[in-house]
């Protein structure tokens, strides 16, 4: 079943040239982070551009829940009224945050060095995922935290009477971890330091340092190794949310494969640690260009357009490019399938515990629809078939991950036969324009009776 009620089964078919202008949602990582920022910040923040799909919007709820006045004003334009850094009140209900690890992370972390208590939940794929990797280093802080066997949901947090700031090493990259423990250091006395050996995801640090936290990064022999001085008074912002790049991901790879396709996706965040996928779907040698580079909010962002590659070629993707692209490996493998050759996507262990198994997920997937997969622990590799030689015909199960399902729907604009998914329902967590987006441009994609 879908996060959010009953499944609905889509169909993907093959289709003309892919063209137009894809105006895809806001950053998904900077809508959650502009909500929290601005909820412990003092005064208004105003927020134009926010993703309104329903992971951002259950961050939102939760705000409120802790004492901010969170209002949508129209347009995806937004404001918060924000209670301060250790301002937040005790909700009265369950922290309910549907299906995203990462609102359900950076609100532990938000609240875990305040004297509060706070349960939270989530649906049934957000039940079954890890946050000892979050309540592990926030009990360090002096945080406690109450859940099911593994450390998974319903959980509740007791937050920090008395905090104490903490050096911590993260040992997986995750940008989710490096941020809950931030988020938790701003209420903490003295300097909190986090130490991660591979970069992720940096809008936290530049967010923090936009709102006037006093955060600094160095790179050592130990990694990047950033200092978060506690207390602060956060001042509010105006924040324009970029448009998200795992979102512009589903566009522009079904242009790379759809013959005659020329799509442009404007304004799109470029932050180097989040733009892996383009450098190696350029590298696979995809038709695709970055145009107006420029500087917005303190993220780099470009327009950018991608054309029909036909003659995409598997290569073995680094290692150490996981983390800036992690979420976009299941729409790659997809690409990779129409590629000549082998792709081989090692480093990638974080895959198996995201919304779903996306490896397996999607080699299952893959393999129903005619390719050949292999896997193990922590890589995969997709051989390619060739752009017009990839059967399809597949009904793949989307495991409420909302990429999954995006996937294989873009698969099935290229295939010989329709690619199908059992529940396209949780398309709306990340990307809730995705039909009628992808219908614009002149793709076939619709909704089927089980």
């Amino acid at each position: 079943m879908s996060s959010h009620g009953d499944p609905i089964p889509m169909t993907s078919l093959a289709c003309g040239a892919l063209s137009g202008t894809a105006e895809v949602p806001g950053d998904k990582s900077i809508s959650h982070r502009s909500l929290i920022l601005g909820a412990l910040s003092v005064g208004e923040t105003t927020i134009t551009g926010l993703l309104e799909g329903q992971d951002v919007l259950d961050t939102a709820r939760a705000m409120r829940a802790f004492g901010a006045e969170v209002t949508d004003q129209g347009g995806g334009n937004w404001s918060v009224h924000g209670v301060g850094v250790g301002g937040f009140a005790e909700p009265e209900q369950v922290i309910d945050c549907g299906n995203s690890g990462t609102g359900v992370r950076l609100i532990m972390g938000a609240m875990a060095t305040s004297p509060i208590s706070a349960t939270f939940t989530g649906d049934a794929s957000l039940n079954k995922r890890p946050m000892a990797r979050v309540t592990d280093p926030l009990a360090l802080f002096g945080c406690a935290a109450v859940g099911r066997a593994g450390g998974r949901l319903p959980m509740t947090l007791v937050g920090a009477a008395d905090p104490v700031p903490v050096r911590y090493v993260v040992p997986v990259p995750s940008a989710q971890v490096k941020s809950a423990v931030l988020l938790a250091g701003l209420n903490a006395p003295g300097e909190t330091v986090v130490i991660e050996a591979e970069a992720t995801r940096d809008h936290t640090e530049r967010m923090l340092a936009g709102f006037g936290a006093e955060i600094s990064t160095e790179v050592t022999d130990e990694g990047r190794v950033i200092t978060l001085k506690g207390q602060p008074e956060l001042v509010p912002q105006h924040i324009e949310v970029p448009r998200d790049p795992s979102s512009a991901a589903f566009p522009v790879c079904a242009a790379l494969i759809v013959p005659g396709s020329d799509v442009l996706v404007p304004t799109i965040g470029l932050n180097p640690t989040r733009a892996g996928l383009y450098e190696t779907l350029r590298e696979m040698g995809a038709d695709l260009t970055y145009e107006n580079l420029r500087e917005e909010g303190g993220e780099p962002v470009a327009d950018l357009r991608a054309r029909f590659s036909p003659d995409l070629k598997g290569i073995e993707v680094p290692a150490d490019r996981a983390a800036s692209m992690i979420d976009e490996y299941p729409v790659l493998s997809v690409v990779a399938s129409f590629a000549q050759g082998k792709t081989h996507m090692p480093g990638v262990k974080e895959l198996r515990v995201k919304e779903s198994d996306r490896i397996d997920a999607m080699a299952v997937g893959l393999r129903a629809a005619g390719v050949t997969v292999e896997d193990g622990p922590d890589w995969w590799t997709v051989t390619g078939l060739g752009h017009g030689n990839v059967p399809g015909g597949a009904t793949c199960a989307s495991h409420l991950d909302h990429r999954i399902a995006m996937a294989f729907l873009v698969m099935g604009m290229a295939t010989q036969k329709p690619m199908s998914v059992d529940d396209g329902g949780p398309i709306a967590t990340s990307f809730p324009i995705f039909e009628p987006l992808m219908a614009a441009l002149g793709a076939d994609v619709r909704r089927t009776t089980a």
